[in-house]
């Protein structure tokens, strides 16, 4: 599922082409991972074909699909674990525990000792819980091992992973954290839909997706900014015109291309990245 970054500080990803050497490395990264957990697996940038498990048709032609997929980082979760919802209580177990156990706060096995190792003496003691069962009914939230900044002005979206199969036995919530202010663990909560049955996790699938985002793009003044049509009759035309070009004139052609869209877009996206004058 693409290239990973090399234990330690990880290198930014640069699409298909692996890590950015230090001499192409801006003087800001736009997002940093850091991982606390050692075995935590590090991110990695989503994938266009969400991880081979598009449909071929989807891939080539639809671009839409393929550019949701790739939009962000994948983050996993830092190893294999099963949670267990009776309706009232959580539970969890491991590879290694001694069966069930009970979840209101844990942290990763063995961690906060070796965080207390490393950590200055004013922040002993204050590793972030692995786990924790919320307040409310089948809640849980989990830490993916990692902490993350962001550039000045630019937060991450915290989602599921776009497009890929999801597990019927929990539902991941979304949020945007504010990462290039707040230094500190990229949690997410899920809600647990199964009961009575094991829910299984793996650290090799990932558990979201983490998609850097403007600060301005979901401010109060940007989102307020918007237009109602209320109906056809009110259409100018200029919209009848550009419904056509993108509706009615790929039905007419006599020779219709697949997957036009997917190629004006590709066009498109080189004529931007193009250096200027070539």
């Amino acid at each position: 599922m693409g290239h990973v970054a090399p234990i330690g500080r990880p290198a930014l990803l640069s699409g298909s082409e692996g890590a950015v050497t230090d001499s192409d490395r801006p003087d800001v990264p736009l997002i940093s991972f850091f991982r606390f957990v050692p075995q935590a697996r590090l991110p990695q940038r989503a994938d266009r074909s969400a991880a081979g498990s598009l449909p071929t048709r989807a891939f080539r032609y639809c671009d839409a699909v393929v550019t949701a997929s790739a939009f962000g980082y994948y983050v996993f979760p830092p190893m294999d674990f099963s949670l267990r919802w009776d309706g009232y209580e959580v539970s969890w177990t491991w590879p290694g525990a001694e069966g069930w156990q009970r979840l209101k706060a844990a942290q990763f096995p063995g961690f906060a000792a070796a965080f207390d190792a490393v950590a200055p003496e004013e922040v002993k003691g204050f590793s972030p819980p692995f786990l924790a069962a919320l307040q409310e009914p089948g809640l849980v939230q989990l830490w993916s091992g990692l902490v993350a900044r962001t550039a000045p002005g630019w937060s991450l979206l915290l989602r599921a992973p776009a497009n890929l199969p999801r597990s019927i036995g929990y539902e991941p919530f979304e949020g945007v954290i504010e990462t290039d202010r707040w230094f500190g663990p990229l949690f997410s909560a899920i809600r647990l839909t199964r009961t009575g049955e094991p829910i299984d996790f793996r650290a090799e699938y990932p558990l979201f997706q983490a998609q850097p985002i403007p600060r301005d793009v979901y401010a109060e003044a940007t989102l307020n900014n918007y237009e109602l049509v209320p109906g056809l009759r009110q259409l100018e035309p200029a919209d009848w015109a550009a419904y056509r070009d993108t509706v009615v004139r790929p039905n007419v052609q006599e020779h219709r291309p697949r997957g036009q869209y997917a190629v004006d877009v590709r066009k498109r996206r080189r004529s931007d990245d193009a250096p200027d004058g070539a």
